[in-house]
Order: structure tokens, then C-alpha cells, then sequence
């Protein structure tokens, strides 16, 4: 607030010392003009009554001659005393609605207001930068899981957005450049509420200054960083950064596992994607030739995938030296049915159009797809305003950088156990995948599936921890059973457990769980909330596993026992 004072008061400097001006002089020569009394003897004006006089007559109010009629020569000073008076105001109150609308003195409000807004939270918030499509994504699953939200944005049309977008609680946002130190700073970096920073702009050099200002800063604090870079990357993992997220090699080895471990494939995007595939659009694995439509990062990686797989590729790029001294390449860009047949795409069995302009995407594979129905088809998506024509182009894998990111993010943040359980499920073969993906359409069919994660402590599964505190047995099974009928079993099961580092997939329903043990959850959503009841609640969890009330008293359990017998 003091920066905003003294700014106001330095644009409003000449038309303060213009008023003060005005109204001293007016009030000089109503002292030194003589006037008569009522009884007509020679009076002069003292300061107070002067200006009193002037303030009422500037001001246009208008009050009449006091404390007698004035003399001649005094009207003739009023006249010249009312007209430079109004010019003065008319002059400072319009510099003062300049100043107000100025665009730095606009932003610096609005930074204050930020500021007063973030130091106002006592309660967990992350702070992201960049809200795109991931940070779009990002911060309104935060809001709905009840955590908080600060975002930087140095577009003022997207903090705009961010007040229509109709998020359930306030976020504070800043239109202000996130690379910048005391920015963040400003947004509650050192603040303790704080509990991680998401660098995600679309520049990879403002996510590398992020990282590093953050790290520097709060060396402890979470860092999770978009980068489309590989020397990117390799910089933000050697100070430390805690996850860094690249759409384009993600994706690229999620159509890679599609091509070659189609199973294990489904059960990745079950996890993962809110929408997810069905169980009988399991990708049919075909061995075959593949065709990569622009050599940029997205082509590159893929091809990479593709090519540590064993599978054949032809690359197609209008760039010479992007294809020089490759075997299999065309040079153009594959909107062309000659470019594709050039590039043998008869006998191909998938393509990828991912080129940085969305028109020649789509463009690719309508042309593809004339030449060759029964290809596979992966297309880049660059602009998430085309997001409804891509949705209806019938490809069968779509990249879009922006959700990619964002779903990596999300289960890292809600659910710490998935990055380890994805981990084991590459190392596991298609028919164990099979099993798990069967199991989990059982369970959910073709409704969405979610994951949850506790760990067995005071925090977060306080009535476990108290029945084992007081020497029970709890089994997996007992935390499955339904609260409102313990003869039922919820629609969930546990993918994993973590006891002592060491991790068990799909452990058995009657495994005995321990304190510190971390399980992995995954089933029907609203099972899954029920399951949240037996955690936190001793009576519920007491009554599933005795079936008795926890809060009757020993005569009246005596007395149920009795009437049941």
C-alpha cells in the first residue's frame, strides 16, 4: 500500500501544489481586502473565516457573503476566486481519473490485492505457473479435491478466464512473468502454506527459471516442471527438480506400448485417463511398417519407441537436413496421397501425423486413411481449440500435450503410489496385464476407474492405526466390506503394497496390514469414498470388523446378542 501512495501522490503532485496554490492565494486576498461591517466600519477578513469561505465557494456549494455583505472589490476577487478554484478541481479530479485508469497503476493494485490474497491463506495451496490447458486442468482438480490454488499467468486473458471459469473456491492470480524471483515471491513461494510449485508454461527457458529460483529458495519444496526439451530436462534433473513431465516422450511411449503390449497398454491408460478405453478397443498388435509424418520432437521420440521395439518405420519430413543420411525417408510433408504412396503407405500398418500445424495433421490422416482403411492412426493435436474436430476425426490415438501433462501431474500429486505401481507394471508381461485388465473391467466396467493411496498412520488412516494400536487384526479384506452392510464388498480392490520399500502387486485379500504399510486402491469411485469412511472412522470400522456398534454399552450388546440368539 505504501508503493500505491506514493505513486498517486507523485502523478497527482502538480495539480496538488496547483490547488494548494489556488486556495492560498484565495484566502491571502480575502485577508487583505478590506470590507465593511454592519455598522459600516472598515473589517478585514481573518484566515479562518477566509477559508472557510473559500472551501464552500470552491467546492460550489455556495453558502452566501459572510460574515458580512461583501464590498465590491471582494465580489470582484470572489469572481476570479471561483473560476480558478473550479479550473484547479476540474484539473486535479481528472488527472486523479487518469492515474486511476493507467495500466501500471492498474497492475500494481491488482498486485497488492494479490498479495494481501495469498498471505491471506492458512491453509495447503500449490503454486502454479502457466495456466494453459495443463494448468486449466491442473488447478480445477485441485479445487474439486478441496486443495488450493495460486496461478501466474503472464497472459492477462487467461487470468480473465480464470475468473468465468466457475471454480467452486477463490483463486488468487497474477498476470506477471513467473520467471521472475520476486514474483514468486509474491505468489507465496517462502510462505509455509505452500506445499509445491508446477512450472507450466509453454517456455521451456521460464519452467528452467522457476525450477531453479524455487529450488534456491525453498530447497525442499516440491518442483514439478513441463519440459519439451531433452537438454532442458537433463538441466532440471541435475539441481534436483522432482518430476519433469515431456508430453511428447510420454506419448511416445504410450502409442509405443499400444504397438507392443497392447494389455499393458490399457491398464496404463485405465490409471491414468478419467476417459478411458474400453476393453474391447484393446489395439490388435500387428507386426508391420510404420510411417512418422514430421521429424520434430513428437516424431523423433516415436520413432525412437518404435524403433527400440524392433519395428520398421519410414519418415516423412519437408526438412532435407532434419532426414539426411536416413535409409527410409521421403522428403515433403504427407498431406499428399503421392508423398504417402512414395512412402509405401499400402503396406503400412500405422501412421503418424505429427506435425506442428493441426490442418495438416487431420489433412495426413483423411489422406492416409482413403489409402489405407485398416492403418492405425496417431495425430498430434497443437491447438486445444481444435479440440471438437479432432474428437470426431475417428483416429485411434490422439496427442494432446496439454492433458498429458496434466493427468502425469495429477497422479503424482493425488496419488504418490501410482508413478511406483506403473513402474512394476512395465516389467510385468502381457498376460499378467491381461489378468489385472480383466479384473479391473469386472469391477468397473465402463465407468470410470479411480485410484486411491493411504498409508497406514495417525493422518491418514487414524482408525486403522487405533484398532492395531490396541492389538487387532486387520485384513485387506476387512477395509473392502461395505459400511452400510459388512456383508457386502465394495467394487474395489488393492493394486499394491509398499511395506518397508519392498512392493507387492496385487497383494491377497487376507494379507495382514501393518503400521507405515502404503496400499494402492482402485475401483468405482463411490466405493471408493465408502472406503474412505472405514479408514477415518473408528465405530464404522469396529462394527465392520465385530459387527458390533462401538458405541453401545456393554449391556446393550448384551442385550442385542440375547435377541438375535
Amino acid at each position: 500500500m505504501n508503493d500505491i501512495l506514493y505513486v498517486l501522490l507523485r502523478r497527482l503532485r502538480v495539480p496538488l501544489i496547483t490547488l494548494i496554490v489556488v486556495y492560498a492565494v484565495a484566502v491571502l486576498g480575502f485577508t487583505l481586502i478590506p470590507g465593511r461591517d454592519d455598522a459600516g466600519n472598515v473589517w478585514h477578513m481573518d484566515f479562518f473565516h477566509a477559508f472557510y469561505f473559500v472551501s464552500f465557494m470552491g467546492s460550489t456549494i455556495g453558502f452566501g457573503e459572510i460574515p458580512y455583505e461583501f464590498t465590491g472589490a471582494q465580489r470582484m476577487w470572489t469572481l476570479v476566486t471561483i473560476y480558478s478554484s473550479v479550473v484547479a478541481w476540474l484539473y486535479g479530479i481528472g488527472t486523479t481519473l487518469t492515474v486511476f485508469q493507467d495500466s501500471g497503476f492498474i497492475r500494481l493494485r491488482r498486485l497488492r490485492t494479490f498479495v494481501r490474497e495469498v498471505r491471506g491463506l492458512h491453509e495447503r495451496f500449490y503454486l502454479v505457473c502457466g495456466y494453459g490447458v495443463t494448468g486449466n486442468h491442473v488447478v480445477r482438480e485441485l479445487i474439486d479435491h478441496g486443495v488450493r490454488a495460486v496461478v501466474v499467468d503472464i497472459d492477462q486473458e487467461r487470468i480473465d478466464s480464470l475468473e468465468l471459469d466457475g471454480l467452486v473456491m477463490p483463486v488468487p492470480a497474477l498476470c506477471a512473468d513467473a520467471s521472475l524471483p520476486d514474483i514468486l515471491d509474491y505468489a507465496g513461494l517462502q510462505n509455509p502454506h505452500c506445499v509445491g510449485v508446477l512450472a507450466l508454461t509453454n517456455s521451456d527457458n521460464v519452467n528452467l527459471a522457476i525450477a531453479i529460483a524455487s529450488k534456491v529458495l525453498m530447497p525442499k519444496r516440491l518442483v514439478i516442471s513441463r519440459s519439451e526439451n531433452d537438454i532442458t530436462s537433463a538441466n532440471l534433473a541435475s539441481f534436483g527438480t522432482d518430476m519433469i513431465v515431456d508430453p511428447f516422450r510420454s506419448y511416445a511411449e504410450y502409442v509405443a506400448l499400444a504397438a507392443h503390449s497392447p494389455h499393458r497398454h490399457l491398464v496404463y491408460d485405465w490409471l491414468m485417463n478419467p476417459e478411458h478405453r474400453s476393453l474391447a478397443s484393446v489395439y490388435r498388435r500387428e507386426k508391420g511398417r510404420w510411417i512418422i509424418c514430421g521429424y520434430g520432437r513428437f516424431g523423433r521420440n516415436i520413432a525412437r519407441n518404435l524403433q527400440q521395439e524392433g519395428t520398421e518405420i519410414t519418415v516423412i519430413d519437408p526438412n532435407p537436413d532434419s532426414i539426411r543420411g536416413m535409409s527410409s525417408a521421403v522428403l515433403g510433408i504427407g498431406t499428399e496421397a503421392i508423398t504417402l504412396q512414395q512412402a509405401g503407405v499400402e503396406s503400412a500398418v500405422g501412421v503418424v501425423a505429427g506435425t506442428a500445424n493441426d490442418a495438416d495433421n487431420l489433412s495426413i490422416i483423411m489422406t492416409a486413411r482413403e489409402l489405407n482403411p485398416k492403418l492405425t492412426t496417431v495425430v498430434r493435436q497443437n491447438l486445444s481449440a481444435n479440440e471438437l474436430v479432432f474428437a470426431n476425426s475417428r483416429c485411434d490415438f490422439i496427442m494432446q500435450p496439454g492433458k498429458i501433462i496434466a493427468a502425469q501431474i495429477l497422479a503424482r500429486l493425488k496419488i504418490p503410489l501410482m508413478s511406483v505401481f506403473l513402474d512394476h507394471l512395465m516389467q510385468q508381461d502381457e498376460v499378467w496385464a491381461h489378468t489385472l485388465v480383466n479384473r479391473m473391467n469386472a469391477t468397473v466396467g465402463d465407468e470410470a476407474l479411480e485410484s486411491r493411496s493411504i498409508r497406514i498412520d495417525e493422518s491418514s488412516a487414524p482408525a486403522i492405526q487405533c484398532k492395531l494400536d490396541e492389538g487387532v487384526e486387520v485384513k485387506l479384506i476387512s477395509l473392502l466390506k461395505n459400511p452400510h452392510d459388512r456383508r457386502e464388498t465394495l467394487e474395489c480392490f488393492p493394486l499394491m503394497l509398499r511395506r518397508n520399500g519392498d512392493v507387492k502387486a496385487l497383494p491377497g485379500e487376507l494379507t495382514l496390514v501393518e503400521p507405515g504399510d502404503e496400499i494402492l486402491f482402485c475401483g468405482r469411485k463411490r466405493d471408493l469414498t465408502k472406503f474412505e469412511w472405514t479408514t477415518h472412522n473408528y465405530n464404522t470400522l469396529h462394527f465392520i470388523l465385530t459387527g458390533e456398534d462401538a458405541t453401545q454399552s456393554a449391556i446393550q450388546r448384551w442385550i442385542s446378542g440375547r435377541v438375535q440368539n
